[in-house]
């Protein structure tokens, strides 16, 4: 089974993280790799403990170095790591785009019989890449998935929704998003971590195909200050309403 992980890089939920003069002042972030990309490594590594012969590369879109996130992936058990270095990376399409032009040269017959993501970074939180990859290779798409049972041929997937459980037949290729729930990441030590090491990492500069969609005008800190009024009745709340712009005179 040719298994492919696309994983990326978030900063550490306790770093902290500065705005000045509009623009994130990242100098003090540690990175480490998104934790739902922990589950779609895990899951692969274990596919490819399931079947074997397998193969499971894992790939990067980033602006600059990501060795360290990679060499975590091939410690967990990743066979092979691909970094592809891209002008922008906060773009959902343009790393989706990036994704795809790589898979299709490194597989030019036929897709990669599953491709695993997270089901979102922590970061920007919007979980488009999965499904804009999916799209863009012409191959199914299911997540979020929080369970997962294959064969040789097909996958059996379940995924939670506001009704319910749903229960997924899906046949390969196929993209998948992890859920948390989905497995428990394994722990590396030392001797995997040396492992590591020694497997390959392949850097290739992906050229700008695709115009960004997304453009941050600018970025500013959260206000921790709160404020608080009380209204002493139903008009004088209204009042404060009108006076600061959260209702207008006709009633809207």
């Amino acid at each position: 089974m040719r298994i492919v992980v696309c994983i990326c890089q978030v900063p550490d939920t306790a770093a902290s993280i500065a705005v000045a003069d509009g623009e994130l002042d990242l100098a003090r972030v540690s990175w480490v790799m998104n934790p739902y990309d922990e589950y779609a490594v895990e899951e692969a590594v274990r596919l490819k403990e399931q079947f074997t012969g397998s193969e499971v590369v894992v790939m990067t879109v980033t602006e600059g170095p990501a060795r360290e996130l990679l060499q975590k992936a091939l410690a967990m058990g990743a066979d092979r790591a691909v970094e592809l270095l891209a002008p922008s990376v906060q773009d959902s399409f343009r790393i989706a785009s990036a994704l795809a032009v790589s898979l299709r040269e490194r597989y030019p017959q036929t897709p990669p019989d599953l491709v695993l993501c997270g089901k979102e970074s922590l970061d920007y939180q919007n979980g488009a890449v999965p499904g804009m990859l999916a799209a863009l290779l012409d191959i199914a798409f299911a997540g979020p998935v929080t369970s997962l049972a294959a064969t040789g041929e097909m996958l059996e997937l379940q995924r939670e929704n506001e009704n319910g459980t749903e229960l997924l037949h899906v046949r390969y290729p196929v993209v998948i998003s992890a859920e948390k729930g989905l497995n428990i990441p394994r722990k590396t030590g030392i001797r995997q971590v040396m492992e590591a090491r020694k497997k390959p990492i392949e850097t290739i500069s992906v050229p700008d195909i695709q115009a960004s969609l997304l453009l941050p005008l600018g970025f500013e800190a959260v206000s921790v200050k709160k404020s608080c009024r009380f209204a002493k009745s139903a008009g004088e709340l209204a009042g404060m309403l009108l006076q600061d712009g959260h209702i207008s005179a006709g009633g809207g």
